[in-house]
């Protein structure tokens, strides 16, 4: 029994942090679900629409991370269940800030790449191309992945298909904010007409301000990150300092179960805590 309430002690505040956070990333999509449905479009239209490949995630690893190594510490390595789930734990977190990493560093590449496309559409609609021989030419100089989904919208647009609707399924495709304000430009201009080489800059001014302010946040964050990374190793070299200098004492107090259940939960509030930090000095516009 003590055992028991022991371990609920031990993870219940990493439990409910990761309520909490799942509650807040649930919110955030439906807040993004209702942005995109202002375009006014049928949702009915977009029901089919696969994401792109830029939006892959890979979060299902996060549970196989976490399967692979509680079994082999506690199968293979005879480790105690405190310390097999807490580094469980801690693997499946990073796993899951590295793969959140590794999606917003496609996000970047790609709105990078749309930048330079909407200064060489500028260039194009005002040398007298149409919208069309501009976005040709814009996919002709750019690289992938973004120049995969210009082929996409082009050969859409080719074999007959509404442009509007192409374009509206491009925001669903990739569902980024400075995606959707280009389709949704595109699409108006299309629809409606107007000046596009001046709309066009005023997006390209947008996104190139947008980019800046995510830099600006993430340099002025580092320091915080580098300070929550410090304090996680001074605590583990403590330790190291504790062991050698008192082994055998260090080996009865994590043989017990009140270590093991002190330092299960310093551990998993650490892992915790580094993703508290990440997620709040994650740029949200």
């Amino acid at each position: 029994m003590q055992t028991i309430v022991i371990g609920i002690l031990i993870f219940l505040p990493g439990i409910v942090m990761i309520i909490w956070m799942l509650r807040r990333a649930n919110a955030a999509e439906i807040s993004r679900q209702r942005l995109q449905g202002s375009l006014n479009y049928e949702r009915s239209e977009y029901s089919q629409i696969q994401r792109s490949p830029i939006m892959r995630r890979w979060r299902w690893l996060v549970a196989v991370m976490f399967l692979a190594v509680t079994t082999v510490l506690w199968f293979l390595a005879s480790w105690p269940w405190p310390y097999t789930i807490s580094i469980g734990v801690i693997m499946g977190l990073i796993l899951w800030q590295l793969e959140e990493w590794w999606l917003q560093r496609k996000i970047n590449r790609v709105e990078q790449q749309l930048e330079d496309s909407i200064d060489m559409m500028v260039a194009s609609v005002k040398s007298g191309a149409s919208m069309q021989g501009a976005l040709e030419s814009a996919m002709e100089n750019t690289s992938a992945p973004w120049k995969n989904e210009l082929s996409d919208l082009i050969a859409s647009i080719r074999y007959g298909d509404d442009p509007v609707l192409v374009l509206s399924e491009l925001s669903s495709r990739i569902p980024v904010e400075t995606i959707e304000l280009f389709a949704q430009t595109l699409a108006v201009n299309w629809s409606v007409g107007g000046q596009l080489s001046l709309a066009l800059a005023n997006v390209a001014h947008t996104i190139r301000d947008r980019l800046e302010l995510s830099r600006r946040m993430q340099a002025m964050t580092t320091q915080a990150r580098l300070s929550v990374i410090s304090v996680v190793l001074v605590s583990y070299f403590i330790g190291a300092l504790m062991w050698r200098n008192d082994p055998e004492r260090m080996v009865e107090f994590l043989n017990s179960l009140v270590g093991q259940a002190m330092v299960s939960i310093a551990m998993f509030l650490q892992a915790v805590g580094f993703v508290w930090i990440s997620r709040l000095s994650t740029p949200r516009f």
